[in-house]
């Protein structure tokens, strides 16, 4: 980890102009999931916006239990508290796909369901959670953002499919500059999510890889196969089947087939 690189929270708020997310931070050298320390925070209604980074994760996953690699320091990996989410989980998880791309620029792009794509890699993915608590649902937006990582720091069933910042821009990523860029963008489009959610989906399908291609997909077992025709602010991927008919496909039955 390069000593100016070094995530503080004092140089994250420095001129940080959020009405919400990051209003207040909280960084940690390490953790077992900035997840699992968010989900305790959302308890209080008061944390909506509160925002936990963290160095390095002992036991980060992704989507449907995978693991999450990162060495310590190269990577971007903070949670959000929302405990006042007024839209629902589906537009939500768009909202933070399309902030995730535009705080990363570099022609970043969205993959449906949680993933951010440089030059046809993965470069970052989000993993949406929520939880309940006296009736009170919050949400925690976990984000992860390859950032240092060389080629052969990744496993080697991830070498030919992960990437880095630093790998696509042939420079060295300002993780400082980067963490604001995301909590400015998650900020501004939540509040886009929840009071126009067409401004989310029109820009969504500007970023996505598959509006308009074919797709494949796994919902509850069954493997499905179509063209992505749009997608769905409440129900989902939209996609017109080869076998006949348009079908919604939302995130958390379906997955991707590799």
């Amino acid at each position: 980890m390069r000593a100016a690189d070094h995530l503080d929270s004092d140089k994250i708020k420095l001129n940080l102009r959020t009405k919400r997310v990051g209003r207040n931070i909280i960084i940690f050298k390490s953790t077992a999931s900035t997840n699992d320390i968010a989900a305790e925070y959302s308890k209080n209604e008061e944390n909506d916006g509160l925002a936990i980074f963290a160095e390095h994760q002992t036991t980060g996953r992704g989507r449907a239990g995978t693991k999450w690699y990162s060495s310590r320091g190269d990577s971007i990996l903070v949670s959000v508290v929302l405990t006042q989410c007024r839209c629902s989980g589906e537009l939500l998880s768009l909202a933070c796909a399309v902030a995730a791309a535009e705080a990363i620029g570099q022609q970043a792009k969205v993959k449906w369901p949680n993933d951010i794509i440089l030059n046809g890699k993965k470069v970052a993915g989000i993993l949406l959670e929520s939880r309940t608590d006296n009736g009170r649902t919050s949400y925690i937006i976990g984000m992860g953002i390859n950032c240092h990582q060389k080629r052969n720091r990744f496993p080697v069933e991830l070498q030919a499919t992960a990437t880095s910042i630093d790998i696509e821009s042939g420079s060295v990523c300002d993780r400082i500059s980067l963490a604001k860029r995301v909590l400015t963008s998650m900020d501004h489009w939540l509040k886009a999510a929840e009071r126009a959610g067409k401004k989310v989906t029109d820009r969504w399908q500007q970023l996505s890889t598959q509006l308009g291609h074919r797709v494949t997909l796994v919902f509850n077992g069954r493997k499905f196969v179509g063209n992505c025709i749009g997608i769905d602010p409440e129900k989902g991927l939209i996609v017109q089947l080869d076998s006949g008919g348009t079908r919604f496909f939302d995130a958390v039955h379906t997955a991707i087939a590799k």
